[in-house]
């Protein structure tokens, strides 16, 4: 619940746990201050305000209003990181973890201990320079709205970050259940480590590949905003040379890809993932390092994704489907990127194995063909009528061209559809350009929900969605047999869900 606590004091409360924002109110490391000064954290939301500020005062860009400009953002930086770290504090105890920041307007969180989902720790490069670490703490998603569902306690020592992610995990049982006995140390098992070999794999995935293309932009950007006078001036042969063309898009392809596999390399290095007690947990970073813990018991189920370039050469990812936990993309991830075997061989360790996927009837396939060539048959049609009245032949060979990709690409899809229901767990898949099997546990099913279009209705298929707290929250098998979805629901589920019947037509 969130309401008004005090004047000009707002509580936000997770829970049925309060706690007074004073009990035991811990600091942040001072030399968080200097980090915020050196980063602008704080005042770059008072840069759109200046600058009009400065342009209404006759700002000249000359030397000393340059240097004038450049002391007043900084110490107007250090001013709100310094009045920032005062006003913040963050406390801890067996039942709730509390921060409380703000200046004028002071906000208070608390979160209880069994409502966490997970902590994780980075440090980027400034943060180990001065020995910090940031603590993310998450809380049950959907309980506030964005990046606030996550507790952010930046700029503790490392020490302190330990001490507080051990504290918080250790605590996590409903208040007045009774704690563990046994305080021996947890036997550490390892899961999965990054082989750099691996990174070879990269540039056949397109997040890695936007690293580059993402450099090369902010390049060209920074060219167009230098003065003529530094900008170089090249004389050199024909730039339409045909074999200089083809050596520049060779480079290119060259750079494009070693760029890929170092940012790669930067986000994964050396990646790890192990078991300690009742939690995952992956360490990965080079300049900014991360240490993600995840409950194993929140976990309920894993989504195996293998892009078209990767399916060539049997690589993939995996990602944990975890109940509540935000920003799941990255925090849920488990194998950023290694060869199928070692990504299922990771999987059954954490979900049962459903079995083999039972693939959909010919009549998807046709339905899927019929989807992927229906743009290049209506361009197919335009162009027999505007070809003899307008001479658009170009018209008609694009539809036939589009109508041919269509086949394959129709074909692929239909491959990548599958179903199947175990005595533990579900998996369906779908997908071309990204296929993804998601496997899921019967316990992460809460409801089901089916749906038929006239045309799925003419073939006898439906899409049937499962229902679940986790990731996305629905996973569907497309245009399976509509007489086959109350079988598989019940498989998948459990007799609660018998009654699911087949949609009317």
């Amino acid at each position: 619940m969130t309401g008004d606590v005090t004047g000009d004091v707002t509580s936000d409360v997770i829970g049925d746990v309060a706690v007074h924002p004073d009990a035991g109110s811990r600091r942040t490391s001072p030399r968080i201050v200097l980090v915020h000064t050196v980063t602008f954290r704080q005042a770059r939301q008072f840069v759109p305000v200046l600058i009009p500020i400065g342009a209404a005062t006759g700002f000249d860009g000359g030397t000393t209003a340059v240097v004038s400009l450049v002391l007043g953002i900084t110490a107007l930086s250090l001013l709100t990181a310094a009045l920032t770290w005062w006003r913040f504090g963050y406390a801890d105890g067996r039942s709730a973890v509390v921060v409380t920041r703000g200046l004028l307007a002071r906000s208070v969180r608390t979160v209880p201990n069994d409502r966490i989902r997970g902590v994780e720790m980075e440090a980027p490069v400034l943060h180990r320079l001065f020995g910090l670490v940031r603590v993310r703490i998450d809380a049950a998603a959907g309980a506030v709205a964005g990046k606030d569902e996550e507790l952010l306690i930046d700029g503790v020592t490392r020490a302190e970050g330990d001490r507080l992610r051990a504290a918080v995990l250790s605590d996590r049982r409903p208040t007045g259940a009774p704690g563990p006995t046994d305080h021996a140390e947890p036997v550490e098992e390892e899961f999965a480590r990054f082989d750099n070999r691996w990174l070879l794999y990269a540039p056949l995935v397109g997040s890695y590949l936007a690293v580059p293309l993402a450099a090369v932009g902010a390049l060209f950007r920074l060219t167009d905003e230098l003065p003529e006078s530094l900008k170089p001036h090249l004389v050199g042969p024909d730039l339409l040379d045909g074999r200089l063309l083809g050596l520049a898009a060779v480079a290119a392809l060259l750079l494009l890809a070693l760029g890929s596999v170092v940012g790669a390399a930067v986000v994964n290095w050396r990646f790890r993932l192990t078991r300690r007690g009742g939690s995952l947990i992956a360490v990965r970073g080079l300049i900014t390092r991360r240490h993600t813990e995840l409950e194993i018991d929140r976990i309920r189920g894993c989504t195996v994704a293998e892009g078209a370039g990767m399916r060539l050469v049997g690589a993939t990812r995996v990602s944990a489907l975890v109940t509540g936990l935000g920003d799941a993309t990255r925090r849920g991830q488990l194998l950023p990127l290694g060869p199928r075997s070692e990504a299922w061989t990771l999987v059954r360790r954490l979900v049962a194995d459903p079995g083999p996927l039972t693939r959909h009837p010919t009549t998807a396939r046709r339905r899927r063909l019929m989807r992927a060539m229906s743009a290049g048959l209506l361009v197919t049609a335009a162009g027999l009528v505007l070809t003899p009245l307008a001479g658009w032949w170009e018209l008609l060979v694009a539809g036939v061209l589009l109508t041919a990709l269509g086949v394959p690409l129709g074909l692929g899809r239909y491959a990548a559809l599958g179903h199947a229901a175990g005595p533990d767990s579900l998996a369906v898949r779908s997908g071309w350009l990204v296929r993804e099997e998601a496997v899921l546990e019967r316990r992460a099913v809460v409801g089901w929900q089916v749906r038929q279009s006239f045309f799925q209705r003419q073939a006898g298929l439906a899409t049937v969605t499962a229902c679940v707290g986790a990731g996305n929250g629905g996973y569907a098998a497309l245009d399976m047999a509509a007489d086959e979805v109350p079988a598989f629901a019940t498989a998948a589920s459990g007799p609660w869900a018998a009654a699911l019947s087949r949609p009317a037509g």
